[in-house]
């Protein structure tokens, strides 16, 4: 991240309406390898929505994804665990909200792969394409939590 992005994201944080904001979100852990451009802007737009952070960098991601129980259907790019909850994925800051009030009963959300125009993976010139968050069911089939770019 350069030097300014830095310091704009410092400003932020110690602004009173995004602290108060922080104060309101648990702690999100997330695991991404070193070299992960769009996981690096998925972090960002988590800091953005007012979620403290823990980054955890990372060369395989494997162990985190069986510890987790995320399977390669499901996989994306990074993993992150917040409120109890595992989050897989470029899913949006608002789902996650969502899950961490809504308190489901499932194991956490997922965004298979990285479809462009997710958050992290907005791609200029290119239409965002369609894309589900799954809900990780505790038992059973999983489910579809929400959909994305459905125009």
């Amino acid at each position: 991240m350069n030097r300014l992005r830095r310091l704009l994201l410092a400003a932020m944080l110690l602004s009173p309406a995004a602290s108060a904001l922080a104060e309101e979100l648990p702690l999100m852990k997330i695991w991404k390898t070193p070299t992960c451009g769009c996981c690096g802007v998925w972090v960002d737009r988590m800091v953005e929505a007012g979620f403290p952070v823990e980054v955890t960098d990372l060369n395989d991601l494997t162990p985190i994804k069986l510890r987790y129980n995320i399977t390669p259907r499901l996989s994306s790019c990074h993993t992150a665990e917040v409120a109890g909850y595992v989050v897989e994925g470029h899913i949006p800051a608002e789902d996650i909200i969502r899950m961490i009030r809504e308190q489901p009963d499932i194991r956490g959300i997922a965004v298979p792969g990285m479809p462009i125009g997710s958050p992290g993976m907005e791609v200029e010139g290119m239409a965002p394409e369609r894309y589900n968050v799954i809900a990780l069911e505790r038992s059973g089939p999983n489910s579809i939590w929400a959909r994305h770019n459905d125009n």
